[in-house]
Formats: C-alpha cells, structure tokens, sequence
C-alpha cells in the first residue's frame, strides 16, 4: 500500500512540471536559424549587392551560354542548385550529372580532360556569386593597382576537401566606389596538387543584367609580372546568356548511352 502511494505522488509531482513555452521553442529555433546562416564580408555583400543581391542570384535555377568559338561553339547549361553541368559541342558532349562526370565522344576528337573543363568556364562566368559558395575561407589581401587607379580586394581559400582542387585560391578585387567586380586573380592546381603561387589575372568591365543579376558579358585575360598588371592577352565572350527560375529535368544531365564516366584527379 504505501509502495503505491509512493508511486502515485512521483506521478503527481512529474505532472504538475512546466512544459517548455512555445515561444522559448521558437526562439531556440530562432537562434539556430541566425547561427546557421553564411556570413560574408562586409566589402564582400556589398559586391553581390552592386550585382543584383545574393537573394537574386539564389531564386535562379538554370544559367546558359554559348562560347562562341569559330571552329567548334560551345553550349553550356548549369543546374545553379545542384551544380549539375552540360556542355554541346558539335562532335562530342560531357557534363556532370550529380555523381559522375561523361564524356560522350564517339569519334574521339576531345582532346582535353573533361574532369577538369565541364565547368571551368561557368567558375569565371558566375563570379562574384560563386564566392558565396559553402566551404570558403576568406581572408585580407593587399589592393591591386592598374593604370593608377587601387582595387581593394578579399582572398578566397578553400577548406581541404572541398571540390577537386580545394588548393585552388582566387583574390577578387572590386570597384571602391561602385563595388563592382573589376579583377580576379587565380591559380591552377587541378594537374599537379600542389599550391601555387603563380596568380593569372582576368578582367572584368563588361557586363549584362539577365534577370535582375549583373554577369559578365566578356573577360579578358591579361599579361603580368607577379602583380604587376600588363596588356590584354586574350577575350572569352559569352553569348546569348540567359538565366532562370525553373530547372531543366534530371535526364538533361544524365549520362548518355555510350557515354564514358571520368574519373577526376583529387587533390
């Protein structure tokens, strides 16, 4: 009898505690929310701002391109959420399809390594956005200067493991008044997985609004000595560009019959 009287008090007791508010939930909620979203840095958001806001940019589903080069055009589509790719070339196509990077080239006449290439292009075209991507370590570096103007700029680092080349490194440099992407310096490590300290140089001072956010309509690749900015080497324009809010469907990206899986180098 006096076990269960003993029993029923414990009870009693345990259901006369407070349950947690909805509103402390909420806020615990809140908190986390806050906590988990990316921080950039200041100069960095106001560089996505002069090009149409990091919100814009993460509304679009598909970006599209033409690299118009005389003897073999080039047709680029990528999925801007998953990071799924294809580019058409008149003989041959490849593209990424979520797990594995294809090559489809019956009459063998790529040259190049499709790990590497399916979406070299689309890194430099979706800049400045693609510094807002997950995985990045950004840090100070010291302004560049060109035909006397200075161009503050942010070093981009990535943390191991983070991509096929995750000792890659890219500086950007920007407009002091109107925040806008000017240059980008950037170094290769994809062939020989060591870091390098040899910074190419690419200017942007072209641009076009597609769908409320500012891409490059040309860049162009110039000369140098460390970073000392010299002549213009060469010019990549991306023609008929488009962006937009709906995805294309899986099997666009999907490995074609008779297509061969590439297997990257990992760095």
């Amino acid at each position: 009898m006096k076990r269960t009287t003993t029993l029923l008090l414990l009870l009693a007791i345990a259901a006369c505690k407070p349950t947690p508010k909805k509103e402390e939930t909420q806020q615990t909620v809140q908190e986390k929310t806050v906590e988990t979203q990316p921080q950039y840095p200041e100069a960095l958001s106001k560089v996505f701002d002069a090009h149409g806001g990091i919100k814009k940019w993460k509304q679009q589903h598909t970006l599209t391109y033409i690299l118009p080069k005389p003897e073999n055009p080039e047709t680029h589509t990528v999925d801007l959420w998953s990071r799924k790719d294809r580019i058409d070339f008149e003989h041959f196509s490849m593209g990424f399809d979520g797990n594995d990077i294809w090559l489809l080239d019956p009459n063998q006449k790529y040259e190049g390594d499709p790990a590497f290439y399916h979406n070299l292009m689309f890194y430099f075209y979706g800049m400045p956005f693609l510094l807002a991507d997950d995985g990045i370590v950004y840090s100070e570096t010291e302004d560049l200067v060109f035909e006397g103007k200075s161009y503050p700029g942010i070093h981009i680092g990535y943390n191991s493991g983070v991509g096929i080349s995750s000792k890659d490194e890219y500086v950007i440099h920007f407009d002091p008044e109107t925040y806008q992407m000017a240059w980008l310096g950037y170094t290769v490590t994809y062939r020989t997985g060591e870091k390098s300290d040899n910074v190419k140089w690419i200017r942007y001072n072209d641009w076009q609004d597609l769908n409320g956010v500012l891409l490059p309509k040309s860049i162009t690749w110039y000369n140098y000595e460390g970073r000392d900015i010299l002549d213009p080497s060469s010019t990549v324009s991306f023609e008929e560009a488009t962006i937009s809010t709906t995805s294309k469907p899986d099997n666009f990206y999907a490995k074609p019959e008779g297509a061969t899986v590439i297997e990257p180098k990992v760095n």
